[in-house]
């Protein structure tokens, strides 16, 4: 058997040698440039008015007039009468106080006429009195030194002395006293003008106009109605600025977006300093791939549950007008 198996392996024809070498490839080469990409972050929120103001009135009494547009929804230009409330009585108000202020104000100019003719007239008493101390003087001293006269006519001329001094005494304290009453009265006059002002406030807040271009959002008001002060009747939002809360992932927050610290020189530990880079908004059910230009504003709030970070983002009319003219 053995050397069967050896004449077999003798009659095997040996392989053939392979050269083991290097083998060409085709390849394309690609030029490759550095460049920056934009990185898309994206989120779902809700947008709202960035303002929303509850219209109240601030006068108590029955609504009389309500604006023919004031419905929900409706836009309300700025300075229109969204409701009046019934006026008579704050008229009637204002009129008193107006009467009032116009008394005090003839009072003023009564005392001080009264001041200036009365300080003329004081001159002229004093004179009297000067006569009259002479006239005393002489007449006394011919009785005593030279006796010329009587004792009665020397107490007539005193008397009509002291009448005289008296006069001019009282006619000092009147003068000096022209001042102060005209210093109360012009204190009466200031207190008068702001009840007048107050009056004439209250009769203009009889008329409540809308405080900006606003669209209704909700309103509670029907003519003939009687409202309070305080009580919020209508609530109008300002679409100028419109402001949508997105929720993204802190770990994208985290490696996309940028935070400057330095622009709060160190007074914060919040999510500050966030770079309001512009940003795109579509609404889901359009198909027509329209979109609006917003920016990112603030860092808003912080779940640690979810692990998001909800960042505010604005959309301010102008902008949209500036893209979409016909809008």
């Amino acid at each position: 058997g053995i050397l069967g198996m050896s004449m077999l392996a003798s009659l095997k024809t040996p392989p053939v040698e392979t050269k083991n070498g290097e083998r060409p490839l085709r390849v394309e080469v690609l030029q490759i440039t550095k460049e920056d990409s934009p990185i898309f972050i994206t989120g779902y929120g809700e947008v709202k008015a960035l303002n929303e103001v509850p219209i109240s009135s601030e006068v108590s009494g029955k609504i009389v007039q309500i604006h023919p547009r004031l419905e929900t929804g409706e836009m309300i230009p700025k300075g229109e009468t969204l409701f009046k409330i019934d006026s008579a009585n704050y008229t009637a108000s204002y009129e008193e106080a107006w009467g009032v202020v116009q008394q005090w104000q003839n009072a003023i100019i009564r005392l001080k006429k009264q001041y200036t003719l009365d300080t003329k007239r004081l001159k002229t008493i004093e004179r009297n009195r000067a006569l009259a101390k002479a006239e005393f003087e002489r007449i006394r001293k011919l009785f005593e030194t030279k006796n010329i006269g009587t004792r009665s006519g020397v107490e007539k001329s005193e008397q009509v002395y002291n009448s005289a001094l008296d006069q001019a005494d009282q006619m000092v304290q009147v003068v000096a006293l022209y001042p102060i009453r005209i210093r109360e009265a012009e204190c009466s006059l200031s207190s008068a003008r702001a009840r007048l002002a107050f009056a004439e406030s209250n009769l203009d807040r009889c008329k409540v106009r809308a405080p900006f271009n606003g669209r209704v959002k909700s309103v509670s008001l029907e003519k003939g109605q009687y409202v309070t002060p305080g009580q919020n009747v209508v609530i109008l939002a300002d679409d100028s600025v419109l402001e949508i809360p997105v929720p993204i992932d802190s770990r994208d927050a985290s490696k996309w977006l940028y935070f400057d610290g330095a622009k709060t020189n160190g007074k914060t530990a919040w999510f500050s300093g966030l770079e309001q880079v512009p940003c795109k908004i579509r609404w889901t059910e359009d198909n027509n791939g329209q979109t609006w230009d917003g920016r990112l504003h603030r860092a808003v709030q912080f779940d640690q549950q979810t692990r998001t970070l909800t960042v505010a983002v604005r959309v301010y009319a102008e902008t949209v007008m500036k893209k979409n003219p016909q809008s």
